[in-house]
C-alpha cells in the first residue's frame, strides 16, 4: 500500500481559523408610523381641546352631580335590571337550546320560532310590546290563581325584566347550542356506555365542558346587557339614564348630565371586564397547559426586572 501523499509543501504555515464576523442588523426606518402616530394625536389632542375649552359646558357640574343620589340610585336600578335579565336570559337560553337539539321536531320547532321572532324584531319594539299589552288583554286571568288588571301587572320594572331577558334568551340559546355543539359526541357515547341518562350526561358531562365556549361569549352579553339596558327609558323605567335626563331637564344641563351617565355605564362595564378575564382565564385552565400571565402579573415581572437592573448598576 502506498502513502497518501501530502500535496501541501513542508514550509507552508498553517491556516489561520478566522471567527466569523458579527452580522450588524440595521433597523428599518418606518417613517409612516411616526407620521400616523403625530397625526393621530394631534386630532385626538385637538377633540379634547375642544370639549376641555367649550363655553357652554359646566365641568364643575359634572363633578357635583356625578355622585348625587339620584344618579346613583339610577346606576344600582341598571345593574339590577341587567343581572336579573342575564339570569333569566341565560337559564332560558339553556333550556331553549337543549330543546333547540332534540330530537323531538316539536320541541325543536318551537325553541327555533322562539329565537327567529325574539332575535328578528329590535328590543325597543319589544319594550314597547310589553309596556302596551293592557291594550290588547285589560285582565290577566290565571283563573283561581291569580287575577288583576294588567296594567297592575305589567308595571315599568316588569316590562324592562321581560323585554330585555326574553330578548337575550334567544342570543343566549344560540350562544349555549355552538357551546353544546363543541362538546366531542365520544363524550357523550361513553357516558351513555357506562349507563348514564341523557339527562345525567348532558348536567355531568356536556355543560361543564361547553362551558369553555359559552363563558366568553355570555361576558360580552353582559357587558352589551349593561348598556342595552338604556333602552328601559321607553317603558318609563327610572334607571342610570332616565334619572339623568331627569337631573338634565329641569337643571339645564343636559350634556353635563350625559356625560355623567356615560362615566358610570364606563366604570360598570370596565368592572365587569375585569371579572370576565378571569372567569375566562378559569374555565381555561383544561385546555390551556400554561395560562398566560394576567396584568398584575406582567406588572409585577417588570417591576422584578427593574429591581434587579438597578441593584446590579
Amino acid at each position: 500500500m502506498t502513502d497518501k501523499i501530502d500535496k501541501e509543501p513542508a514550509d507552508t504555515p498553517p491556516r489561520a481559523s478566522h471567527a466569523p464576523e458579527t452580522i450588524k442588523a440595521i433597523p428599518v426606518r418606518h417613517y409612516g408610523r411616526y407620521v400616523s402616530a403625530v397625526v393621530v394625536l394631534a386630532l385626538v389632542a385637538l377633540l379634547v381641546n375642544a370639549f376641555a375649552t367649550a363655553e357652554k359646558i359646566q365641568w364643575s357640574a359634572v363633578g357635583d352631580k356625578l355622585f348625587d343620589s339620584t344618579v346613583l340610585a339610577g346606576a344600582g336600578r341598571t345593574l339590577l335590571i341587567s343581572v336579573l335579565a342575564m339570569i333569566v336570559g341565560v337559564v332560558l337560553g339553556v333550556v331553549l337550546a337543549v330543546m333547540r337539539l332534540s330530537k323531538n321536531p316539536v320541541t325543536s320547532w318551537v325553541a327555533w320560532a322562539y329565537i327567529w321572532f325574539f332575535r328578528g324584531t329590535p328590543v325597543y319594539v319589544q319594550l314597547l310590546l310589553w309596556f302596551n299589552l293592557a291594550l290588547i288583554f285589560p285582565m290577566l286571568n290565571l283563573g283561581p290563581i291569580y287575577k288583576d288588571e294588567m296594567t297592575d301587572v305589567m308595571t315599568p320594572f316588569m316590562c324592562a325584566l321581560l323585554g330585555l331577558g326574553l330578548n337575550e334568551a334567544a342570543y343566549m340559546a344560540e350562544i349555549c347550542r355552538a357551546g353544546l355543539m363543541a362538546v366531542d359526541e365520544g363524550q357523550t357515547e361513553a357516558a351513555h356506555a357506562l349507563g348514564m341518562s341523557h339527562g345525567k350526561t348532558l348536567r355531568r358531562i356536556v355543560i361543564p365542558q361547553a362551558m369553555r365556549v359559552i363563558v366568553p361569549p355570555t361576558g360580552n352579553e353582559f357587558i352589551n346587557m349593561l348598556k342595552t339596558s338604556s333602552l328601559v327609558y321607553a317603558v318609563t323605567y327610572n334607571e342610570l339614564l332616565r334619572a339623568t335626563s331627569t337631573i338634565g331637564s329641569t337643571s339645564y344641563a343636559v350634556m353635563e348630565m350625559l356625560f355623567v351617565a356615560s362615566i358610570w355605564y364606563l366604570v360598570m362595564t370596565s368592572v365587569f371586564s375585569v371579572f370576565q378575564y378571569y372567569l375566562e382565564r378559569r374555565f381555561a385552565r383544561g385546555s390551556s397547559r400554561s395560562l398566560p400571565p394576567t396584568p398584575w402579573q406582567r406588572v409585577k415581572v417588570n417591576l422584578m426586572a427593574f429591581s434587579r437592573e438597578r441593584g446590579g448598576a
